[in-house]
């Protein structure tokens, strides 16, 4: 492995880990997201829509247009301005109707870009079937396409776009209503964390909280706060816990990047390491016959050079109870590149010589 490589060594920060929001760690039981899909069409499009082979276009605006009082045959019609999509949304816990938000749109058929178009009325619907928003609006797209045939120039994705604030709610979110009983999921489940949670709501609210599981807390809204359960959840949000987080090295091959928490430890181990590098080279050669010989062509000749080189064995001690820092240290000192550090990180691993989880991303 050259020590030229291009991939970075991140190392995560030494200091004390600071205290973090509630309003980061957990979220309420009931209160989440909705993912909203939709089918429509784009219009508009300069000759870059679906091509007459996607016959679901020409169905959908026949469709369309019927519904307007146009009937027309599908089969007759030969547009290329117009392009099926797919449509996405996100529908936020307490969106009330006709608010506003982004919608993502893509295609679906055979166009070849979206540049310019506009999305036609879009009801979005939930995984009920029920219609929470509608989309429309002239799209935003963070590519492009130019020229044509042979000379034509692409530009990340011109077949999928966005309408920032392009659709309207229609419908509220379902959502769980605050109770007397709130229940707070954590993002990233923990023992020690969630423990650590219902302590700091018992030391601010007195005995109000427990850990049911790692990832759940059940808190009970104080008599104070019984007839105002949001001013409660806003209080909760606003207390800092120090977060326990299990030591881990986080490793991504094909960028080379490391990243390690301060509290790997790594065992006593000696770690050597060289390397042996081979090169075979081979060069053409024209052997070219005299003026005067008979029978004889020009010939191609390869020639072989083959040379090899090892360097030195390198080696390094570690301590008993040696943090990432002097890990690092004593890996940059005998010249290890980070996918070196890779390969040593992973036989070390191996060897039980590492306190911490190891993950290949």
């Amino acid at each position: 492995m050259t020590k030229k490589a291009t991939a970075a060594l991140l190392l995560a920060s030494m200091a004390a880990p600071a205290a973090t929001r509630l309003k980061e760690l957990v979220s309420l039981e009931g209160v989440r997201d909705n993912q909203l899909l939709g089918y429509g069409l784009v219009v508009g499009l300069a000759g870059t829509g679906d091509r007459q082979q996607t016959l679901f276009p020409t169905q959908s605006l026949a469709n369309m247009l019927e519904r307007m009082g146009l009937t027309i045959n599908p089969t007759t019609i030969q547009v290329k301005n117009t392009a099926a999509v797919m449509v996405t949304a996100t529908l936020p816990p307490f969106a009330q109707p006709g608010s506003h938000i982004d919608a993502t749109i893509a295609a679906i058929g055979d166009a070849p870009s979206l540049q310019g178009g506009i999305l036609l009325m879009t009801g979005l619907k939930g995984p009920d079937n029920q219609v929470f928003a509608v989309a429309q609006g002239p799209l935003l797209l963070g590519g492009f396409i130019a020229g044509g045939g042979g000379n034509a120039k692409t530009v990340n994705h011109p077949t999928v776009g966005r309408i920032p604030n392009g659709a309207i709610v229609e419908r509220a979110a379902p959502s769980v209503p605050l109770g007397n009983v709130v229940k707070l999921q954590l993002e990233r489940a923990d023992f020690t964390t969630a423990t650590r949670v219902a302590e700091a709501l018992n030391h601010r609210f007195g005995k109000v909280a427990h850990a049911d599981s790692a990832a759940l807390v059940a808190v009970t809204v104080p008599a104070e706060f019984q007839g105002d359960p949001t001013s409660f959840v806003s209080e909760l949000e606003r207390l800092t816990v120090e977060v326990d987080r299990t030591a881990e090295i986080v490793v991504n091959e094909r960028t080379g990047t490391i990243i390690m928490g301060k509290d790997v430890r790594i065992a006593p181990v000696a770690i050597l390491q060289g390397s042996l590098t081979v090169e075979i080279e081979t060069t053409m050669e024209v052997s070219q016959p005299t003026s005067f010989g008979s029978g004889s062509t020009t010939q191609v000749v390869p020639k072989v050079n083959v040379g090899a080189s090892q360097q030195p064995v390198r080696n390094v001690m570690l301590q008993q109870g040696a943090t990432v820092e002097e890990l690092v240290q004593a890996l940059t000192s005998i010249g290890s590149s980070p996918r070196d550090i890779i390969s040593i990180l992973q036989n070390l691993k191996d060897a039980g010589a590492i306190e911490a989880e190891l993950k290949v991303i």
